[in-house]
């Protein structure tokens, strides 16, 4: 509960004082040190007083891609003559909203697809203390294929389960379904399930990560926006399933609508009986709550958001043992993202025949696809799992933006590689991707116009992860700064070439 306290007082008081702190530690019987290592690891808690505004722009892919760059420079133009304690300007790591670059944060507060005149009115609003919101636009519900309910009687696979209680059953489908993790390495589904439920002992975990904070990553925010009964039911199942009580959903502290939505969702559920002791008169019990990320790019890694949920630095875990055996708080736990969970209820609902012909050329399901960049209709897809990167880039997003050619794509994030291209038509799914040299993963897609310098989108990468991973781990620490020095000499030879 240490960031509950934490988020407390800096609410009050804007920072966490250190009169704060040794109280907190008094109180709660926590080492001084403790509370400081952790407050001082999360870039969303302050140790000293922070300017009135503290504007953040996002440095990386899609942002730097559509004009971060010189937002900053005019913001700290118009701002030159205020004082530091005034307002305070530098970069950031990717708020979320890449298909609405270039996005700003003031002071927790983000505003997306801004240029220099919008994002000036409310840097001067939090300079004279008056109150900020976030920008919430009204978005009304998109249907997608991928929603076995529509507009009918929701959390039917759920139902049907607890009433065979056939878990061995549930298991055998997801195997035949071949359904993979969505959000990394796409190891199957039903090898990590069972692994947690053959673990001896009551006390089970299922997380759900839902902190997606590479680059170019938004597909998640838009399947909570639009389907959290589909997560939530998965999750619930994942718990039947297991013989896990407890699950958390760990949520990037930039999402506030959807942190709002979960919750909605999550207290229905409640009232309905499909959550807490006996659900639906089943005598199995699910307690499920959202945890909010105290920020910071290495949490996506699933050990390292256990070590958050815990209370600790975020610091990612020797493996073995993975955490189907020791996870969180050292117990079996299964950790799965968004599009992972909700593909459970479709494929219980609607049967394992009808997710193989959901997909392409062998593929399976529905994929959500996040394109940006240089799109023409940046946004969130989604598409059948095995389609060509050729359809995905034209027919879906609409080409590249102003009628240009195509240089190159990111197939997932600055972490897949980047793909000429020539290579568009590439399968969007697990094996072809493998085959060029990239990954499926987040299915985040950064588009390049002709006139990109690929040089400058490596360095811009290098930059994140020296940035965000310098001083986690030896690679980062001792490669960064090398292949950074590397790009930055190349890149200056090129220009002088040009």
């Amino acid at each position: 509960m240490i960031f509950d306290d934490l988020r407390a007082i800096q609410l009050r008081h804007g920072f966490l004082p250190k009169a704060e702190l040794e109280s907190l530690s008094s109180r709660t019987q926590t080492p001084l040190y403790q509370i400081h290592s952790v407050a001082s690891f999360y870039p969303h808690f302050h140790l000293a007083a922070p300017a009135r505004a503290e504007v953040r722009v996002c440095a990386d892919m899609s942002c730097h891609l559509n004009g971060a760059c010189e937002l900053r420079a005019e913001l700290e133009r118009r701002f030159a003559n205020s004082p530091r304690s005034e307002v305070e300007i530098r970069d950031v790591s990717c708020l979320g909203r890449c298909d609405h670059a270039p996005a700003i944060s003031v002071n927790d507060h983000i505003f997306s697809d801004v240029g220099a005149d919008r994002a000036e009115s409310p840097v001067r609003m939090a300079m004279r203390g008056e109150e900020i919101r976030d920008e919430h636009p009204e978005q009304a519900r998109v249907a997608c294929a991928s929603d076995p309910y529509a507009d009918g009687e929701k959390y039917g696979a759920l139902r049907t389960a607890l009433a065979s209680k056939d878990w061995d059953g549930v298991l055998a489908r997801l195997k035949e379904a071949e359904l993979r993790g969505m959000g990394g390495a796409g190891f199957p589904t039903s090898l990590k399930w069972e692994l947690v439920r053959k673990q001896p002992g009551p006390e089970k975990y299922i997380v759900c990560n839902a902190d997606e904070s590479e680059p170019g990553t938004i597909k998640d925010r838009f399947i909570m926006t639009h389907l959290p009964h589909l997560l939530v039911e998965g999750m619930i199942l994942a718990g039947a399933v297991t013989g896990a009580k407890e699950g958390i959903l760990y949520i990037r502290h930039e999402y506030h609508l959807q942190e709002e939505i979960l919750g909605e969702e999550i207290r229905r559920c409640y009232a309905a009986g499909l959550l807490g002791k006996n659900i639906l008169g089943s005598g199995l019990e699910f307690e499920l709550r959202v945890f909010v990320s105290p920020g910071g790019y290495i949490c996506g890694e699933e050990s390292a958001l256990i070590e958050a949920i815990e209370g600790h630095r975020a610091e990612p875990r020797n493996k073995p043992p993975f955490p189907g055996v020791v996870g969180l708080w050292q117990k079996p736990t299964v950790i799965n993202n968004v599009e992972t969970f909700v593909n459970v209820p479709q494929i219980l609902s609607r049967g394992v025949e009808w997710y193989k012909a959901a997909g392409r050329n062998g593929s399976r399901g529905f994929k959500f696809v996040g394109v940006s960049g240089h799109a023409a209709r940046p946004g969130v897809y989604e598409v059948p799992l095995g389609i060509s990167m050729r359809e995905v880039l034209f027919d879906y997003a609409g080409g590249v933006r102003g009628g240009r050619a195509l240089k190159a794509f990111a197939p997932s994030g600055p972490s897949s590689g980047y793909l000429p291209a020539s290579m568009a038509d590439v399968r969007l799914d697990f094996k072809a991707l493998a085959e060029a040299v990239s990954l499926l993963r987040w299915g985040a897609i950064v588009v390049w116009g002709e006139t990109t310098c690929m040089l400058d989108m490596a360095l811009n990468a290098v930059r994140l992860y020296g940035r965000e991973l310098l001083g986690r781990c030896v690679s980062f620490r001792v490669g960064s700064p090398t292949v950074m020095g590397l790009l930055v000499r190349r890149t200056k030879v090129r220009l002088l070439e040009v």
